[in-house]
């Protein structure tokens, strides 16, 4: 019980930490140059093949990238242009693209 107690003590320490850790969207920006082959040089893609990443969520941008690095989402492009990333990149280019204008509210009225 002791040890239960220890370790969720740990974890909600390094919480803070976590949320704490923010990407830089300039730096970003010097790393998106790869993306933007098929995303647009701000992220708004001019073939429909490609989704859109200017103004989207940074959250969800995280998390695609991470997920495509793990192998969690396929696509064999995207594995290979994530899976070199770190965290810092990923956090860096979702900053970047979270910060450019594009994403719209779609929610039904």
């Amino acid at each position: 019980m002791m040890i239960k107690k220890t370790a969720i003590a740990l974890l909600l320490m390094t919480l803070p930490l976590a949320a704490a850790a923010k990407g830089d969207a300039e730096s970003g920006k010097q790393k998106s140059q790869v993306c933007q082959a098929c995303h647009g040089l701000d992220g708004k893609s001019i073939d429909p093949t490609y989704p859109n990443l200017a103004g989207q969520h940074e959250d969800y941008l995280q998390k695609s990238l991470a997920d495509y690095r793990a192998g969690r989402r396929t696509n064999p492009i995207m594995m290979g242009i994530a899976s070199p990333l770190t965290d810092q990149d990923i956090m860096d280019l979702a900053a970047w693209y979270a910060s450019q204008e594009g994403l719209q509210d779609l929610s039904i009225k």
